[in-house]
């Protein structure tokens, strides 16, 4: 797939996303595992936001993503559970469906690194949702 991006707001996306298709947005904060970038292609990813170190892409490049691969088939958003992720891909939804998008979310919350937590983050778990 060829990639395109908006590297002042961090958002991969790919150029050749089909219109009519439904769009799968994901995206988190940068780190140890800023990986979702290489999961943007065919059969995967439209499109990945990054947030700075250890912190979730903010409300405006999220909705920013949405905006630039999000055509009438919608988009569905691929979320882990940190509070931060959930809050600012839920706001960004709330705001793009404002606008008219179609958009739905969904929350991953299997984590197999931390067994006994109260809140997993679904950090494991997101990869194979990708």
């Amino acid at each position: 797939a060829r990639l395109d991006g908006y590297p002042e707001i961090k958002v991969v996306l790919r150029a050749d996303w089909e219109k009519s298709k439904v769009s799968i947005i994901s995206g988190g904060g940068a780190g140890h595992e800023p990986a979702h970038a290489g999961f943007v292609g065919v059969g995967m990813l439209t499109a990945a936001v990054s947030g700075e170190i250890f912190a979730s892409p903010s409300v405006e490049a999220v909705l920013a993503a949405i905006r630039a691969v999000t055509g009438p088939a919608g988009c569905l958003l691929i979320v882990k559970n940190y509070t931060g992720d959930r809050l600012n891909f839920g706001l960004a939804a709330e705001k793009a469906r404002a606008e008219g998008f179609r958009v739905e979310m969904v929350i991953v919350a299997d984590d197999i690194a931390l067994p006994d937590i109260a809140q997993p983050r679904g950090v494991a778990g997101t990869l194979f949702v990708h």
